[in-house]
């Protein structure tokens, strides 16, 4: 338990010793002074039962409260310390650790009218453990009470979207509110933690479906955007190739070298455009790329990188065949 009710005995060892010790004395002396064995006996538990009474001890993180006929009479501890019995009455015995409270809020709207659950974490403190006794009848009770209700009133204050995201600063609102509240009362907030917000299932899927819509969106304006940048671009190549029309027969051989490498051995273009690729230079890139003659050549056909020229349709065409 954190704090200790006026049942709680904690007698110690020493206690007891010192209780134990006075009672064979105190009975030894009256039996030698003459006093009947019964009397002495009784005699010498009672001191016995007075001394084990009025040694106490809390531990190092503990504080006791000592009341005298009623009256506060100061903290006591830690550590053994004695008290008058009868007279003296240890109340509480004060926790002074950090402490931990979970609370939370159910069914609570939002500003914007959402239900929600909410689930939170209070860190707090025993400062003045005089305030904490003599203050509040029951400071462990009112600490979550009052925690759940300042969580209530933070979520009426907020949109869904900032219970979400601005956990922090939620956390750091109800910590000032429940330090105003508790100032009072001897006892420190450290920290307020929100740990889970909870929305109803229905709500949950429409957000995701909203999100997954948001994304798409997104992607669609990237592609978009790449389309118009790649137009540009290909403007930008079509004005140099227009008064360059060398780089155009350059860039007209290598996507026809391109494509007999990666593709076949039997490509079919205009005659007029054969000759502006220059078919001898072709032939030569070929050969430098290492190309083999292909299986027509070696059944006797025409040799590889052999251009043929043939009526087709009443245009000539050029028949360019090279093999891998």
């Amino acid at each position: 338990m954190t704090r200790h009710t006026p049942n709680d005995t904690r007698y110690s060892v020493a206690a007891l010793a010192a209780g134990v010790v006075g009672a064979a004395g105190v009975a030894g002396a009256l039996f030698l002074a003459g006093i009947a064995p019964q009397l002495a006996a009784v005699a010498g538990l009672a001191v016995g039962i007075l001394l084990a009474l009025s040694i106490k001890y809390t531990d190092q993180w503990e504080k006791a409260v000592l009341l005298r006929l009623g009256r506060y009479r100061g903290l006591r501890g830690p550590g053994y310390f004695a008290i008058v019995p009868v007279l003296d009455r240890v109340v509480y015995i004060i926790d002074q650790r950090i402490r931990t409270t979970a609370f939370g809020a159910e069914s609570c709207l939002t500003r914007d009218t959402v239900p929600v659950n909410v689930d939170a974490i209070a860190f707090w403190i025993v400062r003045d453990a005089e305030r904490a006794a003599l203050e509040v009848q029951d400071y462990d009770e009112a600490v979550v009470l009052s925690a759940q209700t300042a969580l209530r009133d933070a979520i009426g204050k907020h949109d869904l979207a900032e219970l979400i995201q601005a956990r922090v600063e939620l956390g750091h609102g109800l910590k000032m509110a429940l330090e105003q509240k508790m100032a009072n009362w001897g006892i420190q907030v450290q920290s307020v933690e929100i740990r889970d917000v909870i929305i109803p299932a229905a709500l949950e899927d429409a957000m995701s479906r909203q999100a997954q819509a948001e994304r798409e969106r997104q992607a669609r304006i990237i592609l978009g955007t790449a389309e118009t940048e790649i137009a540009h671009k290909f403007v930008e190549a079509a004005d140099a190739y227009r008064d360059h029309p060398a780089a155009m027969n350059l860039r007209a051989m290598n996507m026809l070298y391109e494509s007999i490498v990666k593709r076949g051995s039997l490509m079919v273009v205009p005659s007029g455009l054969a000759d502006s690729l220059n078919v001898p230079a072709v032939m030569g890139v070929a050969g430098a790329g290492g190309l083999v003659p292909s299986h027509g050549a070696e059944s006797g056909g025409s040799p590889s990188g052999e251009a043929e020229v043939k009526e087709k349709g009443g245009a000539p065409t050029a028949a360019i065949t090279i093999g891998r």
